[in-house]
């Protein structure tokens, strides 16, 4: 398994709509509304790296109100 940190900018406003669409997968073990450079952080846990990209691919991307996110992959469990 993978553990991997997603943060994301979102149009201002938007975060509570985001965030729910998010929460919504099953892969998403938490996520919370920051204040700062990102709007939310995620944790997500994926079987492996093909995994962690389609979450990516069908999850995060498709949501409107996210201009931008960084990923981080744990290298610790």
């Amino acid at each position: 398994m993978i553990t991997a940190y997603i943060l994301l900018m979102v149009e201002a406003g938007q975060e509570e709509i985001a965030i729910n669409k998010l929460l919504e997968n099953d892969e998403v073990k938490e996520a919370n509304i920051v204040y700062g450079q990102y709007d939310i952080v995620m944790k997500i846990r994926v079987k492996n790296i093909k995994a962690l990209e389609e979450f990516i691919l069908k999850n995060v991307r498709p949501i409107k109100e996210i201009q931008e996110s960084s990923t981080l992959i744990s290298t610790h469990e």
